[in-house]
């Protein structure tokens, strides 16, 4: 009964060796040996779990994903139903949280290898996407209650808030010495409040 546990534990484990290979190598670079290096294994111990590296890829990039949409959609199901609330959450879940951030700096290295790796661009593309849609339903829930005066159409409104985490996230993770998570949230916040019509003090 003990092994299948084992293996989740020794799975979980290499695929945060590969994000970490990944970070430090690129998605190209991240490679067999490499993944057992920062694993701290064999090569051979490595396909024992995973016979097909690419598949340990996409799991990596995938697990690296998952904080940026379904672990948010989680956290807002435990938040209070207000859209304020959800709102300046979501901003501030969506950075890094700091340079040293594994699964920030592994999603920077996946933007950077996009252009050159039509699986990575698809993956990227569909995280902005969901992210989109999960910003746009607090803004539409927000503006149907009255709270939020919407300048600009929901969508476009969630499409500037998603850009904005990307671009003050990259600035965190390559050390800007005037934004950490705390400034790069506030810049952000201060978009929304013109976007919203709303002071967003939760």
């Amino acid at each position: 009964m003990a092994r299948p546990k084992r293996q989740e534990e020794r799975r979980s484990q290499l695929v945060a060796a590969a994000q970490r290979a990944i970070a430090v190598h690129g998605p190209d670079g991240a490679r067999l040996n490499r993944v057992a290096e920062q694993a701290g294994l064999t090569p051979g111990a490595v396909l024992y779990y995973y016979p097909d590296i690419d598949v340990l890829m996409f799991e990596a990039n995938r697990a690296g994903m998952e904080r940026f949409y379904e672990g948010r959609v989680r956290m807002l199901e435990g938040l209070d139903d207000d859209p304020v609330i959800r709102l300046v959450a979501l901003i501030r879940s969506g950075l890094p949280s700091g340079p040293e951030d594994t699964e920030v700096r592994l999603l920077c290295e996946l933007g950077g290898s996009a252009g050159r790796n039509p699986l990575m661009a698809s993956l990227l593309t569909t995280l902005f996407d969901r992210q989109v849609g999960m910003y746009q339903v607090v803004l539409e829930q927000g503006a149907a209650r009255g709270v939020f005066q919407l300048a600009l159409p929901s969508q476009v409104i969630a499409r500037n808030l998603v850009a904005l985490e990307d671009a003050y996230g990259y600035r965190i993770i390559a050390q800007h010495p005037t934004i950490d998570h705390a400034a790069a949230a506030e810049l952000i916040l201060a978009h929304a409040r013109l976007a919203t019509g709303h002071a967003l003090t939760s």
